[in-house]
């Protein structure tokens, strides 16, 4: 795909120093830029690059001012990184724009298909399943009996999507993905093996939800395993059955909650989190990581370590482990002293 300045500079309304008819098909980091290119500037850090770089036009700040003289078109915008982000997401939807339905893709006759549908090959599509408008199904997914997906979802090639599942609309679901899986129910018995308990509920999947690849995310022993709007899930993450992410929480790889626990609202999960089931986490909750949550929190907490606490005392308490074997030392030298002075007195 091939780009003017002007263009260009229209999408995110920005003015034009140079050739207005350049043209672009590619996109750079600045270091890297190369003719027909278009590349960004937005950390002062790198702004010695836009004096050597080969990139064909460069997106600057307004207050930007040159002390060298630069080949590139610049194109001035308020906020080059928020432009630049702008720009990406229009290259996307471009590139992924695909409509039409593969002939060897299998769709029942009772699904009922929105318009400018696109359905890869050898995807199934399940009884009953019911896709919105402009929605994407990549090749080899599968979509399972009475599920419902809203307009202008996508789900990249190899996601499973199990029966009776909502998805909702503007959401992404990477490769991978599994939703609707049985949840961990298993009940003792006395000779000790385990009877499996049926896994009827389902999983809702509010609307502006990006599940990254190859994350779980079970469905409910009864009623629903909720990922409410505006979630963001890394990859490799395990949601359990009955689970509730609140809106707007974002988590990151390779975290785990925990069947029946809950999670507020504008939360930030950090890599390889683990959180114990049935517990209740309130909203804005910041949780480091590699740590283990063990216990309800409040609302605004932010928590550090393995059982989690409060962060700050967390830190304070590690300055201490760190020196652990100092203490130690000291300890016994303080000892050998001590009993020194002991045999001395006898």
């Amino acid at each position: 795909m091939v780009f003017k300045a002007k263009e260009i500079a229209g999408l995110i309304n920005g003015t034009i120093e140079g050739d207005e008819n350049i043209t672009v098909d590619k996109l750079s980091k600045i270091e890297e830029g190369v003719p027909g290119s278009l590349s960004f500037l937005a950390n002062p850090k790198y702004t010695h690059f836009i004096y050597q770089s080969q990139a064909s036009i460069v997106i600057v700040a307004n207050s930007f001012v040159a002390e060298k003289p630069i080949q590139a078109t610049l194109i001035r915008v308020e906020n080059p990184y928020t432009a630049f982000a702008s720009l990406l997401e229009f290259y996307n939807k471009i590139k992924l724009n695909k409509t039409g339905i593969s002939e060897l893709a299998y769709i029942a006759p009772d699904a009922t298909i929105g318009k400018n549908v696109y359905i890869g090959p050898f995807a199934v599509i399940g009884e009953k399943v019911v896709i919105g408008d402009n929605t994407k199904i990549y090749p080899q997914c599968y979509v399972g009996d009475n599920t419902k997906i809203g307009h202008d979802t996508t789900l990249f090639s190899g996601v499973k999507v199990y029966s009776d599942i909502a998805i909702g609309n503007h959401c992404v679901i990477h490769s991978g993905v599994v939703i609707g899986a049985d949840g961990f129910g298993f009940a003792p018995q006395q000779d000790n093996n385990y009877m499996k308990i049926a896994q009827i509920g389902n999983v809702i999947i509010e609307d502006n939800v990006e599940i990254g690849a190859n994350t779980t995310i079970d469905r409910a022993t009864l009623g629903s395993t909720y990922i409410r709007k505006g979630v963001k899930l890394d990859n490799l993450i395990q949601i359990a059955h009955n689970v509730e992410v609140g809106e707007n929480t974002v988590m990151a790889a390779q975290s785990g909650i925990a069947g029946s626990a809950r999670v507020g609202r504008n939360c930030m999960i950090a890599a390889q989190v683990g959180i114990v089931g049935h517990l209740h986490l309130g909203n804005n909750i910041k949780i480091a990581g590699q740590s283990g949550v063990t216990t309800n929190l409040q609302d605004d907490a932010v928590v550090f370590g393995s059982p989690a606490i409060e962060a700050s005392k967390y830190k304070k308490a590690y300055v201490h482990f760190r020196n652990l074997q100092k203490y130690v030392d000291k300890i016994n030298e303080l000892e050998k002293k001590i009993k020194n002075l002991e045999d001395k007195t006898k």
